[in-house]
């Protein structure tokens, strides 16, 4: 038989844990009715359980053991003491909800998974070679805590690609763990480590059901730009070249707001598409929540009492150009306010040695055609207004582009 060992019972911390004033000698009283044998000091009983007691280890045991023989009947009723204060939430904030209604009319489905996942997803898919290990994990195969909500969308995927699903659309809106030395203990945080909520999406198949209106195509990156561009709506975000350890070197960007990266949006990298075995390269983002959830009030515009005029221009730009640089130098134009939108509409790259204007040309080069509309409060434009605005983009351009006006 194992040897019983002494367990200690502070009546004060009894006191407190039952939520009653007890004396020591009530709780004396109720030990020793249940044929304990018990030693006393100065509001410290001394407690050495019988070999059949094996349930009595620690001193909250003995604690349970007054608290039934008091009776539960007896324990007063004392409702917690707490301030009510009424909860608005800001104008310029949306609810989570919002945002998962938002999604799921997208055609998303909300999935929730485990806080703790494989090790082996945080060193391939997040690039954390140290993540947070569990003392007593449930299972062996989920030993870490996430920092990234991507491996769990990955294996939703896997998971239903697996068993024939044509087309799968994903999100989950949950907390990753990061460690950070900055934290410290509050009632809400851990110090230490960072517990931030994240959205993050995958898609994987077609990017719409199966229809007869138009040919079935599988989703790719811009598709899913397309739909952070709208869960970000209205702020307006930037999208550059970004390195992510789970996506596509070539097709993965950088989510930026207001000059700040929240995240990314990317294919999933060659490589762990083919160590998964996944038919299909999915889409996926993965967004800071706070910064979805933040969005600018609507401040209200009057409509111009005068028609908008637009204007095409078409400039040879070098092949290295991106859609952003040429955006950002438009709207960097000097057009006193003029200039109300500008849109890209076409692309075109002439064949080498068919297109004179190419040959002259020593590096590859290609044309970028956008259509400005422009418009005032103030009257209807002139010819001379129109063409000062439209010198204006040319200038911008050729200046932070070298870009020339095609003929």
């Amino acid at each position: 038989m194992p040897t019983s060992q002494p367990v200690d019972l502070r009546v004060a911390r009894a006191s407190k844990v039952i939520g009653m004033p007890l004396t020591q000698m009530q709780c004396a009283d109720a030990l020793t009715r249940l044929g304990l044998s018990i030693t006393q000091t100065d509001g410290k009983i001394s407690v050495l359980p019988p070999s059949y007691r094996f349930d009595l280890q620690i001193e909250e045991d003995l604690i349970e053991e007054i608290a039934r023989m008091v009776g539960y009947d007896n324990l007063p009723h004392t409702p917690p003491l707490a301030p009510i204060t009424a909860k608005v939430r800001p104008e310029v904030q949306r609810s989570s909800f919002d945002l998962r209604r938002t999604a799921a009319n997208m055609g998303y489905q909300e999935t929730i998974n485990f806080s703790f996942v494989e090790e082996r997803w945080e060193h391939e898919l997040a690039g954390n070679t140290v993540p947070i290990r569990l003392l007593n994990p449930i299972a062996s195969q989920m030993s870490v805590m996430r920092s990234s909500l991507l491996g769990s969308l990955l294996q939703v995927v896997k998971f239903n690609l697996d068993r024939k699903a044509p087309r799968v659309r994903v999100f989950e809106l949950g907390r990753v763990f990061l460690r950070d030395p900055s934290i410290q203990n509050t009632d809400t945080t851990v110090e230490g480590f960072n517990q931030p909520m994240r959205l993050a999406g995958m898609v994987c198949g077609s990017i719409d059901p199966l229809q007869w209106g138009g040919k079935e195509r599988s989703a790719d990156f811009f598709d899913v730009k397309g739909e952070v561009e709208a869960l970000l709506s209205p702020q307006r975000v930037v999208f550059v070249v970004g390195e992510h350890p789970a996506m596509h070197p070539g097709r993965c960007a950088s989510v930026m707001l207001n000059g700040v990266s929240i995240g990314f949006v990317g294919e999933l990298h060659p490589r762990w598409r083919q160590s998964y075995e996944l038919a299909l390269a999915p889409v996926m983002f993965e967004l800071d929540l706070d910064a979805v959830l933040n969005r600018p009030v609507p401040v209200f515009k009057p409509v111009s009492k005068y028609q908008d005029v637009e204007r095409d221009i078409a400039v040879m730009v070098d092949e290295s150009v991106t859609y952003d640089a040429l955006m950002s130098a438009v709207w960097a134009a000097a057009t006193d306010g003029v200039l109300r939108d500008a849109v890209l509409f076409d692309v075109y790259r002439p064949k080498l040695g068919k297109d004179s204007e190419m040959d002259a040309e020593p590096n590859r080069q290609k044309s970028m055609a956008v259509r400005l509309t422009l418009n005032t409060d103030e009257g209807t434009l002139t010819e001379t207004q129109i063409e000062a605005v439209v010198q204006a983009v040319l200038t911008s351009l050729t200046t932070a582009l070298a870009a020339r006006q095609r003929s």
